[in-house]
């Protein structure tokens, strides 16, 4: 190290944790699964464009999507599902599982 310069610290290795909230285009997206079969997030916008990479990843590192099932005819293309963090994160909890037993009133079935 040369005389009279400070030691400059290394980069940090690991990552930096997922932010809190999406971005309002990854809102967007999260919210377009709201609606669907088994919270299914789509592939194009409404306008036909491709939802970008970035999205769908920076969703998966943060956990609002997961991988659902791979597309033979396109393997390239990562078909992904709504998790109920992105659904919180979008405003809509997930509805209760209905407990055994129990009558929507919340009574025992007898």
């Amino acid at each position: 190290m040369a005389r009279g310069k400070a030691a400059v610290p290394e980069t940090s290795t690991h990552e930096a944790p997922p932010p809190l909230l999406p971005t309002p285009v990854q809102k967007r997206w999260l919210r377009r699964g709201l609606d669907q079969a088994g919270g299914k997030l789509p592939l194009f916008w409404p306008d036909g464009g491709k939802v970008t990479a970035a999205t769908v990843k920076a969703c998966l590192e943060a956990g609002w999507a997961t991988p659902w099932f791979s597309n033979p005819l396109k393997p390239d293309w990562l078909v992904c599902r709504l998790t109920d963090a992105g659904r919180a994160v979008c405003g809509k909890v997930p509805a209760r599982r209905k407990a055994a037993g129990t009558t929507a009133e919340g009574r025992a079935d007898a």
